[in-house]
C-alpha cells in the first residue's frame, strides 16, 4: 500500500488541503493508499480552517470530520513518504529523526523545485484558492514520483 503523510505547522490549512487534494486525485484508487496529515506544532482536535474546507468542498472533497493532530515519531515510522510544506520543517524533521530522513521531502521537491508553500492562514479565500491551485499543480506534475516514493 502506498502511504503519504503531509506535514505543516498547525495542521489546519496546508497539510489537510494537500491531503484532501491527493484523496481527490487518486479517486477510485483511494483504497490502495493511506493519506493523512499532521502538524509539527498542531493543537490536537481542531477542525480544518473554514477556507480550507470551502476550497476542498468546491472540488467535491469533504474533510469536515478531520481533526488536527501533532506529528509523532510513530507517524514518521509508519508512512513511506513524508511531505513538508516548508524547508525548515523538512530540515528539522531530518535532524531530529535521521533514521527516517530518506522518506522526508519538501513537497515542491516532487517537481524538482525547492521552495516553501506559503501558509494562507488568516488570509483571504483567494489566498487559500491560490495555495490549493499550487498544491494541485505539484501533485499533478509530481504524481509519478509521489507514487514511486509512497510505495512500500
Amino acid at each position: 500500500m502506498r502511504s503519504v503523510l503531509f506535514v505543516c505547522a498547525a495542521n489546519i490549512c496546508r497539510s489537510p488541503l494537500a491531503m484532501g487534494l491527493l484523496w481527490g486525485k487518486v479517486g477510485p484508487e483511494l483504497n490502495k493508499w493511506r493519506i493523512q496529515s499532521a502538524g509539527i506544532w498542531a493543537e490536537y482536535g481542531r477542525p480544518p480552517a473554514q477556507n480550507t474546507q470551502l476550497v476542498l468542498k468546491e472540488r467535491g472533497i469533504d474533510i469536515s470530520d478531520y481533526r488536527s493532530r501533532q506529528l509523532t515519531e510513530e507517524m514518521l515510522e509508519s508512512y513511506n513518504l513524508v511531505l513538508t510544506m516548508e524547508r525548515g520543517q523538512k530540515e528539522a524533521l531530518r535532524a531530529a529523526f535521521p533514521e527516517y530522513a530518506s522518506r522526508i521531502f519538501l513537497l515542491t521537491e516532487m517537481v524538482c523545485k525547492y521552495y516553501d508553500v506559503v501558509d494562507p492562514v488568516g488570509r483571504s479565500m483567494m489566498d487559500f484558492e491560490h495555495t490549493a491551485q499550487e498544491i494541485e499543480q505539484i501533485l499533478s506534475e509530481g504524481f509519478e514520483l509521489i507514487q514511486t516514493l509512497a510505495k512500500s
